[in-house]
């Protein structure tokens, strides 16, 4: 199967899998953090240079992401709804910028994304 995908991608494969095998709860929930992060930042630098697949690639890669640490939010935890409608809200602007691209409130969710990790590393 990995023969045929792109060699890049399958060593990217392969490279997550093994960060991810054993991952306690904090690691997987910082990796998905920076996927979308990264994700949303490739995805203004695609737009900028007019890579239209490029860009719909990684905000693919964010919203993935962003779906994992939806689902796994501990919904009897104090903040559960917090995070929701902080995920809810940055799904809304992916999906919406997937018909009408939106730099500024992607690079808005982006930082927001970034002030979340920065806190949850200063956590642990």
């Amino acid at each position: 199967m990995l023969a045929l995908t792109d060699p890049h991608e399958a060593y990217r494969v392969s490279e997550v899998d093994a960060r991810l095998s054993g991952a306690g709860t904090a690691a997987l929930v910082t990796f998905c953090l920076a996927q979308v992060i990264q994700g949303l930042g490739c995805a203004v630098a695609a737009h900028e240079r007019a890579h239209w697949a490029v860009r719909s690639k990684w905000l693919t890669r964010a919203l993935t992401a962003l779906t994992a640490l939806e689902m796994g939010v501990d919904r009897e935890a104090p903040l559960a709804d917090a995070l929701l409608q902080i995920y809810g809200a940055a799904r809304r602007a992916l999906l919406d910028s997937a018909v009408a691209f939106d730099p500024a409130a992607l690079e808005t969710i982006r930082s927001d994304f970034r002030d979340i990790l920065a806190a949850l590393s200063a956590q642990g």
